[in-house]
């Protein structure tokens, strides 16, 4: 898609102008009437997307479909205004199922949109401490491994409504949900399975016919009328829909299924506990909501910025990531109060944005007035929604967000560090959650990383110390008597004490050691201390050390260690060829003034 002049003005320049970062550059650049047009046709086409995603993913977590929407409506709009991408579209998203279905669980939907305020007010410090950036550093088989693991869970969840099972209810952990399908088996409902399955077929069915019409627009209004026909051809039949499944009480009247109302404010502390029971909110509750809380930050943050990445790649622009979590912190903030669970960046539905044609943060507004009519206009029609057609549009959505086939290619291709990372984070997720997922797989990633790094830093020996001429340290006027010790790659606490440890070993052969450094970039305290080590034991035994190469890192750390140029004890050569000449001088000399000097 060719870029108009405002998506070219960030190309190569970062915004910085908090909040609205996005929208400042598009105005700056110009919005003529062309590109309004282009976000308003864009903005319909992911409204009608958004409109049976967001109540199948309120479904998922366990709270009526209507949460959802008052997710893409408020979050949605309001995101999109503040953030630093142009193309980006928030709402609730499948990755978020698995951390909210268990708040919801324990501390019912009061607690689950307090989680969602406080995870909102992570976002807005992260945002304001410019730790976008940091997101980056989070490695791919982590993320891809938590994702996986997601998708694995959704897509399990969706087993009781896919094939009709009655299970009274659904435990927190992964593998008691699975017994209790298991134990359910029994119950499956054939026009359930059925309708699903038609469901289902026709969302993969409509992709390889055309890309135009979205898939659920025409399977969910066509397993409508089969749900419909289904219960007047078969007497005794009936089909579980959302006007059946859920009920809404607003102001003493009682709403089956989705209320043809906008989303209403209202403090979120009352919204109610568990199966009802009134919500108490002290410190001893928020302190037990905090790890939700940042659980929904943190993969707020890293699925967002995800899509924004991936929303520059699709239209060449360049998005400010801590505008877009600042942004995403309020609209988190916000969207409680009027009943909607946590949002964040939505990448398939971002990419229906772009190809639909968006040209700037109009267009996801849009996309929210687009599902605020629909739940005013089309309300009593939403309601005839089978839970079914419900549960195999996440199946296909958690088929999509699993990446099988990238998966495999990671156990197939990358390196086995990687893949145990990425089958760790895959499992905690599955059996834990995400917060355990990322906490180990980054650290876990953090150290193996740090042992390729220890990999790197290698050490080689020319001279009288090994007679290798063919050594990279290897020099053809080397005097006899003299060594030249190299160190290739960074000195740090991973590879210090291997680097350094065969030095001592050298002194019993060479009068004079020539510690070669120009290829050690950087040297933190352990390496400091390594080398103040090896130093001072090559002076016990006799052996003048001469460092050579330094870097200005490492060269900056050793002044402030106080190891300068001392005659007679250590020297410091610029390069090798003046470390060379220094080591003639010394061996010239006779041992005795030697260690005369060095006694001095």
């Amino acid at each position: 898609m060719p870029r108009t002049r405002y998506q070219s003005t960030l190309h190569g320049n970062r915004l910085s102008r908090l909040p609205a970062a996005a929208l400042r550059a598009v105005i700056a650049g110009g919005y003529t009437r062309a590109d309004l047009r282009s976000d308003v046709l864009a903005g319909i086409v992911v409204g009608v997307v958004a409109l049976p995603l967001a109540m199948a993913l309120a479904i998922a977590v366990g709270v009526a479909p209507q949460h959802g929407l008052y997710t893409a409506i408020v979050a949605g709009g309001l995101v999109a205004l503040l953030g630093g991408s142009r193309m980006q579209v928030s709402g609730p998203t499948a990755a978020f199922i698995v951390i909210l279905a268990p708040i919801y669980t324990r501390f019912g939907l009061a607690g689950l949109l307090m989680s969602g305020l406080l995870g909102g007010v992570l976002l807005v410090a992260m945002g304001l401490g410019r730790l976008g950036q940091f997101i980056e550093f989070i490695p791919h088989p982590v993320t891809t491994g938590f994702t996986a693991g997601i998708a694995t869970v959704i897509a399990t969840l969706q087993l009781k409504d896919f094939f009709g099972l009655h299970v009274t209810k659904m435990p927190e952990r992964y593998f008691d949900k699975v017994a209790a399908l298991w134990h359910a088996r029994g119950t499956v409902s054939l026009v359930d399975l059925g309708i699903g399955c038609v469901t289902l077929a026709i969302l993969l069915a409509v992709p390889r016919l055309t890309r135009r019409v979205p898939g659920a627009l025409i399977a969910l209004p066509i397993a409508a009328l089969l749900a419909f026909a289904i219960e007047r051809l078969v007497p005794g039949v009936t089909v579980s829909t959302l006007a059946r499944r859920f009920h809404t009480t607003v102001g003493g009247r009682v709403y089956d299924g989705v209320p043809p109302l906008p989303p209403l404010p209202g403090l979120p502390w009352n919204a109610g506990g568990p199966e009802g029971q009134p919500f108490t909110l002290t410190f001893a509750t928020l302190r037990e909501l905090m790890p939700g809380a940042f659980a929904v930050a943190m993969l707020g943050g890293i699925e967002s910025l995800l899509s924004a990445v991936v929303a520059d790649g699709l239209s060449g622009t360049r998005h400010d990531p801590d505008a877009e979590l600042l942004a995403l912190g309020i609209g988190n903030i916000v969207t409680p109060f009027f009943g909607g669970i946590p949002a964040t960046g939505a990448i398939a539905r971002t990419a229906t944005n772009i190809r639909s044609g968006a040209r700037s943060p109009v267009a996801a507004v849009v996309h929210s007035a687009t599902v605020l009519a629909a739940v005013a206009a089309l309300a009593s029609l939403i309601g005839t929604l089978p839970m079914a057609a419900m549960a195999a549009l996440l199946l296909l959505v958690a088929w999509n967000i699993s990446e099988v086939k990238h998966f495999g290619h990671i156990l197939r291709v990358a390196p086995r560090s990687d893949a145990v990372v990425l089958l760790t984070c895959f499992g905690l997720t599955v059996a834990f959650d995400m917060v355990v997922a990322v906490s180990v797989g980054v650290v876990l990633a953090a150290l193996l990383f740090m042992r390729r790094m220890a990999e790197l830093t290698r050490v080689s020996l020319a001279g009288d110390g090994q007679g290798d001429p063919s050594a990279p340290a290897a020099h053809p006027d080397l005097p006899k008597g003299v060594a030249i010790y190299e160190i290739a790659g960074p000195l740090f606490f991973g590879a210090a004490q291997r680097a350094t440890s065969g030095l001592g070993a050298i002194s019993d052969r060479a009068r004079v050691l020539i510690i070669r450094l120009d290829q050690v970039p950087v040297m933190d305290s352990t390496g400091l201390v390594a080398l103040e080590s090896a130093l001072a034991q090559l002076r016990k035994l006799g052996c003048q050390a001469i460092l050579c190469g330094l870097q200005r890192q490492p060269a900056e750390l050793l002044a402030r260690a106080m190891i300068v140029n001392a005659p007679g004890r250590l020297s410091i050569s610029a390069d090798l060829a003046g470390a060379v000449e220094v080591a003639r001088d010394i061996v010239a000399l006779p041992p005795t003034v030697t260690a005369s000097r060095e006694s001095t």
